[in-house]
């Protein structure tokens, strides 16, 4: 006869005991907790005690165990930043307004990074280390990693202005190369010669600047302005590292007219400048318009702004829609020549020529940015109009023009292939 002591393992079938966590068999849990609650429950009990839940004759499933990728070698830019002076700035504050002040910096870092596409690996004390080619890899990994350690070292200078710390200053270092790369569901790891070599390198550098070593400026000397730094006697390893101080961004993007940006310097306008880029990182944050007013006597370094705004946009780690216009001093489209251009640029519907010509390209421009007839028919129309083509006569309010001109703006982004221009 059955001993009504015992009890079957729901996997296997073997015998167990109401003490038994675990089937000796199999292994399989032998616990059982109200679906609904998670109370526990005695065997052959029903319904549970606590809220009356039906119960379930089976265990519950066990807990999802976490999940490892295996290990892989990948092709990775390893960035070390840290600042310098914070251990002094330490000794004369509270430790609660350092806390706040790590936590700024760390959110400053964040900021950064993910602007270029990395991932933040670790903070390890005022020191941030981040990497770009794992999980997800770029062509332009090195050139990702290179421009975030500049703009995270310039953030640094105006946050500590910001803070009443002008002695506060960050370094940073970027190493290229393969390491070991795995990642489990909590988080991504990378162990390897190139983590070290990047503290290393940035230990080296300079307060306010970013070395590099041979491979990354390799990877970037087309996109970046490099000074030679010289070799460097570093621990750990057995022959010097010829390292390189990062300078400015030099590449070459798409600019107005089809003709790319030049490599002219920019002197004196870097308060300017960084306006412009907090002023468009906010309306990717806030998803909202910014209108800026630039004016100024001809010389004085507009178009070189607009030129580093534009280099700055192109390597940030998001798809952009750079539109460009301009409108002449005289005539009758003052209002909207610069519409008209941005929208002759977007269409490529080159120089005016002739009005059947500029109609038929619109067209056909239109139909794939808007394939629902009823968009096209409302759409079309009214950018003839914007663009001074003949067409139907209609009384149109200046809510409806707005509205045709608009729609067209806002099917860019959904059509693949118009990224950054």
């Amino acid at each position: 006869m059955r001993n009504p002591a015992l009890t079957t393992c729901p996997s296997c079938g073997a015998a167990t005991s109401p003490e038994q966590r675990f089937c000796g068999e199999c292994g399989a849990a032998l616990a059982v907790v109200c679906p609904k609650c998670r109370a526990p429950v005695r065997p052959g009990q029903r319904f549970c005690a606590e809220c009356g839940a039906a119960i379930s004759a089976s265990p519950p499933a066990p807990e999802p165990a976490q999940t490892e990728s295996a290990p892989e070698v990948r092709l990775v830019s390893v960035l070390f930043v840290d600042l310098v002076g914070f251990t002094s700035l330490s000794e004369a504050h509270d430790a609660e307004d350092m806390r706040d002040l790590l936590s700024r910096y760390f959110a400053v870092a964040r900021t950064v990074v993910g602007r270029y596409g990395g991932t933040i690996e670790k903070f390890i004390g005022d020191a941030v280390m981040a990497v770009w080619g794992t999980p997800v890899a770029h062509e332009d990994d090195a050139n990702r990693a290179v421009r975030a350690a500049m703009d995270l070292v310039a953030a640094v200078e105006v946050f500590a202005e910001e803070v009443g710390a002008p002695q506060l200053r960050a370094r940073g270092g970027v190493a290229t190369g393969r390491a070991a790369s795995w990642a489990s569901s909590n988080e991504g790891l990378v162990v390897g010669d190139r983590v070290n070599t990047a503290s290393r390198v940035q230990s080296t550098a300079s307060p306010g600047t970013v070395l590099v070593d041979q491979l990354t400026r390799e990877a970037t000397a087309r996109s970046i302005e490099y000074q030679d730094a010289g070799a460097h006697e570093v621990k750990g390893k057995a022959e010097p590292l010829h390292l390189y101080r990062a300078v400015r961004a030099i590449q070459r993007v798409p600019g107005r007219d089809g003709h790319t940006l030049g490599d002219a310097p920019l002197h004196g306008r870097e308060t300017e400048l960084r306006i412009l880029r907090d002023l468009f990182d906010s309306t990717v944050e806030r998803r909202s318009g910014q209108l800026v007013a630039l004016s100024g006597p001809a010389g004085i370094g507009k178009t070189v702004l607009l030129e580093e705004l534009a280099r700055y946009v192109h390597g940030l780690a998001i798809n952009v829609l750079w539109h460009e216009g301009s409108c002449a001093l005289t005539g009758d489209e003052v209002a909207y020549g610069a519409l008209v251009s941005m929208v002759r640029q977007r269409l490529r519907l080159g120089a005016p020529t002739k009005a059947e010509e500029t109609v038929e390209q619109l067209h056909e421009a239109l139909r794939e940015l808007l394939p629902s007839n009823e968009d096209f028919e409302f759409a079309s129309p009214k950018l003839e109009v914007l663009l001074g083509l003949p067409t139907q006569p209609a009384e149109w309010s200046r809510e409806e023009l707005f509205a045709g001109w608009r729609l067209l703006f806002e099917a860019l982004p959904a059509v693949p292939g118009s990224g950054s221009a």
